[in-house]
């Protein structure tokens, strides 16, 4: 089994926003609703890209507004974060199943630490972040990358996502994919699972995606 973390298992995205709201004032600007929505499940280099075009603001220091996010995020996050519907109970189940388990995130392994504290790092047998991987979602290399570090092929890997780069990374990786919408809508896509919540989800019902 290999997650994604924001907007999939815990309610963060929301934090993002927060912080991303307030870098925005902090530049002096207001960040849009639909560039918002348009970072969801992207890398921080494409994040910023949005964030400076939407202000209008080519010429920001991209290190420096990385830096002062990053920060914003951890003092939310430390705060802990909340659970999305049926991710905590699907998670332990897959433990108690014995399932290999990988955390698969765009997010930094700083701020990945920091949500493992509401996670719980003992529930992951790997997590792979976003500054650990050289081409980050949707380019397929963060799923292969955990798959190969849990030993199992990709192929036989059941993929729980809920962005549209996210969806892609699984998809381009071969995995089995199971999406679960959080902020933003997911269009059918063929040979993609489709629900509207982790409710309901157990152990049996990820097996049948595998059959």
């Amino acid at each position: 089994m290999l997650f994604d973390m924001d907007g999939t298992l815990v309610d963060s995205e929301k934090l993002w926003g927060v912080a991303l709201d307030d870098l925005a004032a902090r530049a002096g600007g207001r960040l849009s609703a639909s560039a918002r929505l348009a970072m969801v499940g992207t890398s921080m280099p494409i994040s910023m890209a949005l964030f400076r075009d939407d202000l209008g603001q080519p010429d920001r220091p991209y290190a420096e507004d990385v830096a002062w996010l990053t920060d914003r995020v951890a003092d939310l996050f430390a705060d802990g974060l909340e659970w999305r519907p049926g991710a905590r109970e699907l998670l332990h189940a897959v433990r108690a199943a014995g399932v290999p388990t990988a955390l698969v995130t765009s997010t930094e392994r700083r701020l990945a630490e920091l949500a493992l504290k509401t996670l719980g790092a003992e529930n992951f047998d790997v997590v792979v972040c976003g500054d650990e991987v050289a081409r980050q979602k949707p380019d397929p290399e963060p799923y292969l990358t955990a798959a190969g570090l849990l030993g199992v092929p990709i192929g036989e890997c059941v993929v729980i996502e809920d962005s549209p780069s996210g969806v892609g990374s699984a998809v381009a990786a071969g995995a089995i994919v199971l999406a679960v919408p959080s902020d933003v809508a997911l269009p059918p896509t063929a040979g993609v699972h489709l629900r509207s919540s982790l409710g309901g989800v157990d152990v049996p019902f990820l097996a049948s995606l595998r059959a």
